[in-house]
């Protein structure tokens, strides 16, 4: 075991080494990400939907943006189909349940909930009431979330309720 430094300069520049096994626990304890379970219930899940004009157009191409929804500490799903018919898609849409949508164009957030049919103003998230807290690349942003523009490989976090600490970014899988 190291001795225990007097001097807190010396202290600082002591090697990891000499930390007690106790500090070492506890640092990594603390490092280790806590993840968030996925809220029980259809209002936790819901259906994906396209409320907007559909064409026919290649289903991987565009930007992409990573979104996350969280209510009362649980994460929400955002759906596959998001935007997609049977033989065409929106100008915003999801392939599946990751929570990447794919664009083209300028869009912002609001777009996105309007082809999927869904409820976003400041005090509502789907069907949940409250304060809607948005991150972009794990910044906080204030205003109207539905102005918020999307942009290509952004991290987007939506949370009501008690807060959950924002991721800054996504690994988005190759096209």
């Amino acid at each position: 075991m190291c001795r225990r430094h007097r001097d807190r300069r010396r202290a600082a520049r002591a090697p990891a080494a000499c930390r007690t096994q106790h500090e070492e626990q506890r640092d990594s304890v603390q490092q280790v990400p806590v993840p968030i379970p996925i809220g029980a219930g259809p209002q936790y899940h819901p259906r994906a939907a396209i409320h907007a004009t559909c064409m026919q157009a290649p289903l991987r191409t565009g930007a992409r943006v990573h979104l996350e929804l969280f209510a009362n500490r649980r994460v929400v799903i955002v759906p596959a189909g998001v935007g997609v018919g049977v033989d065409c898609r929106a100008r915003l849409w999801t392939l599946d349940p990751t929570g990447v949508v794919r664009f083209e164009r300028r869009a912002t957030l609001g777009d996105f909930f309007g082809v999927w049919g869904r409820v976003l103003t400041r005090a509502r998230l789907l069907g949940f009431h409250g304060a809607v807290r948005v991150y972009r690349n794990g910044v906080r942003r204030r205003g109207d979330p539905r102005r918020l523009p999307l942009r290509d490989r952004d991290e987007l976090v939506l949370e009501v309720g008690p807060y959950v600490a924002p991721h800054r970014s996504f690994r988005f899988p190759r096209r």
